[in-house]
């Protein structure tokens, strides 16, 4: 039997078969997957749990004997392999097969390897775990899965968020699911009942920074040059991920657009700040190139992300002239592969 991360709860509901093997290079999903195989097992009695983690010189005679000796304890009970190269070789094939074939029915078998290659898909003690079983093969979320990943993961969690806001976890964590999921708890855990925000992502990465990403974008709005080139200086000295000052450089893009189209007025700085005039933005505005902006925070995601040949920062402190107002160098645009 195959099954996928998405079936397997409703498997397990049902029936829990003998032997289960879960394979793939995800750590979080395969790891769920293990858990969720153990936490139902447990459920159904058994208590006892022996782990191996096996490699191409392991002592397979060990591990036969380990999983034909019965119970001190006369209890059910969960013999783990961990097999990390997916690749026992012929004798720890041939070893896998019979144990497999020879599980009892007071043991369960869970084998947990990384990803398995053509050639290891059709090996005989995959097939063998797969007829007795069940096999969960877990693989990468692609960048199109990333955020509806997202949603469902806040829906689990009891998050609201939005979807701009996933969209920057998303491109922050670069398919590191596990990466992600912890800066999802890490948001629950400071504000359980805020809805996730770009503002509450930003925000939450820079909290020990000693410049704030919410003063690149409050800098960039008011059209204050010299104090936003300041801010990003600041934040690429403290190594402060680049997705992060992207957004917020983009945030203030959106903010500077809305008050020049009448659809928002300029946003309030913080308390003691003197408040950035909607009417100033506005002068500012008519006489930007939005287009040449779009174009400058591409080609600095490209940058960033090796497909462009260049220094993101420097094209963010360029994109930073521009919306201010003060362009320092003539725009020329490139191939993006």
């Amino acid at each position: 039997m195959k099954l996928s991360s998405d079936s397997l709860a409703r498997h397990l509901e049902r029936q829990l078969l003998p032997v289960y093997l879960i394979s793939g290079d995800e750590p979080l999903l395969a790891g769920e997957a293990a858990d969720a195989v153990r936490s139902r097992a447990r459920a159904l009695g058994f208590t006892e749990r022996e782990v191996h983690l096996l490699d191409r010189s392991a002592d397979w005679d060990a591990v036969r004997a380990a999983a034909g000796t019965l119970s001190l304890f006369a209890t059910r009970r969960i013999i783990e392999l961990r097999l990390p190269s997916g690749k026992p070789g012929a004798t720890g094939g041939r070893a896998l097969e019979g144990i497999i074939q020879s599980i009892g029915e007071d043991t369960l078998l869970l084998i947990v390897t990384g990803r398995l290659d053509r050639d290891a898909q059709g090996a005989d003690w995959v097939r063998a775990a797969e007829a007795r079983g069940a096999w969960l093969a877990v693989w990468p979320i692609s960048a199109e899965r990333m955020v509806p990943w997202l949603e469902a993961r806040c829906r689990k969690l009891d998050l609201a968020a939005d979807t701009e806001a996933l969209e920057l976890l998303a491109d922050r964590t670069q398919g590191n699911l596990l990466a992600a999921q912890q800066e999802l708890e890490k948001l629950r855990l400071l504000s359980p009942r805020e809805r996730v925000t770009v503002e509450r992502v930003l925000a939450g990465a820079a909290d020990s920074a000693r410049f704030g990403i919410g003063e690149l974008t409050e800098a960039l709005v008011a059209g204050q040059l010299g104090r936003a080139l300041r801010v990003l200086d600041g934040l690429k000295s403290e190594s402060i991920e680049l997705p992060l000052v992207l957004w917020a450089a983009i945030k203030a893009m959106r903010d500077v657009w809305a008050c020049h189209t009448g659809s928002g007025d300029a946003p309030r700085g913080p308390p003691g700040r003197p408040a950035v005039s909607t009417d100033e933005v506005r002068r500012r505005a008519a006489q930007l190139s939005f287009r040449r902006l779009a174009q400058r925070a591409v080609r600095a995601d490209a940058m960033a992300k090796g497909r462009l040949a260049g220094d993101a920062w420097d094209e963010l402190s360029l994109l930073a002239c521009d919306l201010c107002g003060r362009a320092a160098l003539p725009f020329a645009a490139s191939g993006i592969q």
